[in-house]
């Protein structure tokens, strides 16, 4: 596939992802009246923005890989910051450096995504995650956001509820199928040095869960160049070459 193509689709698969979630944000935000006549349709709302909100986080992913529009690098790293910041006041060139920590030291103590004291356990790892990655910065960020809705008519339980509970989910999302599953230490071993497994859900469960990243995990350390959307043909191009090279049986 040309960069130029690649480039066309990576872009308007995140400019759909954008304006998605711009839309259910103030939409919900300043129209929604909380109340038990409106929770199905809060709930509902929740879901889609916390899916939403991860389809941000994984599109300044491919950003930051280059894989997002690889045709225009500085349009994809704009594209990339944008929506690190509109899903949680997230500094794109602070994070970055991080992420690049995370290929090049993967499942050790220079690794900012692996807990070496809890390989294996969930919370603490879980905590330790986001320590490193929230700052006081962003939260300052996010609150003056807030102030400015609700000086322009929105109330705090729908920013809360809309933005903060979404955001928070897609975090857990992120780090549960993108992180925790592909790197905890378990019974199996791992492949190769990049410490990470594919955790092999169906394809469609594979993009609901994180877009791929839990379900291809061990495809993206290998190939960190591939966006999200492409991981499953790399995998299947992969086999293809596997068996391609298999010795073929006799017949007789």
């Amino acid at each position: 596939m040309s960069a130029t193509r690649q480039s066309l689709i990576g872009l308007g698969i995140a400019g759909l992802f954008v304006l998605s979630w711009l839309g259910v944000h103030f939409g919900a935000i300043f129209t929604i009246s909380l109340g038990w006549e409106t929770l199905g349709l809060t709930l509902a709302l929740i879901v889609l923005q916390s899916w939403l909100s991860t389809a941000l986080f994984i599109s300044a992913h491919d950003a930051m890989h280059g894989s997002l529009a690889p045709r225009w690098p500085r349009l994809q790293r704009a594209v990339g910051r944008l929506a690190l910041m509109i899903y949680a006041g997230i500094d794109y060139r602070a994070f970055e450096p991080k992420h690049f920590d995370h290929h090049k030291h993967v499942g050790t103590g220079r690794d900012p995504d692996f807990h070496v004291e809890n390989p294996r356990q969930f919370a603490p790892w879980l905590v330790a995650f986001f320590s490193r990655y929230y700052t006081h910065a962003q939260i300052g960020r996010i609150t003056l956001v807030a102030i400015i809705y609700m000086l322009t008519g929105a109330g705090l339980a729908n920013i809360v509820v809309f933005w903060a509970v979404p955001a928070l989910l897609a975090l857990l999302q992120l780090f549960y199928f993108g992180t925790y599953l592909p790197h905890r230490h378990g019974e199996d071993t791992f492949a190769d040095r990049h410490r990470a497994r594919s955790t092999r859900f169906p394809e469609l469960l594979s993009l609901l869960t994180c877009f791929h990243f839990g379900g291809y995990h061990h495809e993206h350390h290998l190939y960190p160049s591939e966006p999200w959307w492409r991981l499953p043909a790399r995998r299947q191009r992969e086999r293809s070459k596997s068996s391609a090279y298999e010795p073929r049986r006799s017949s007789t």
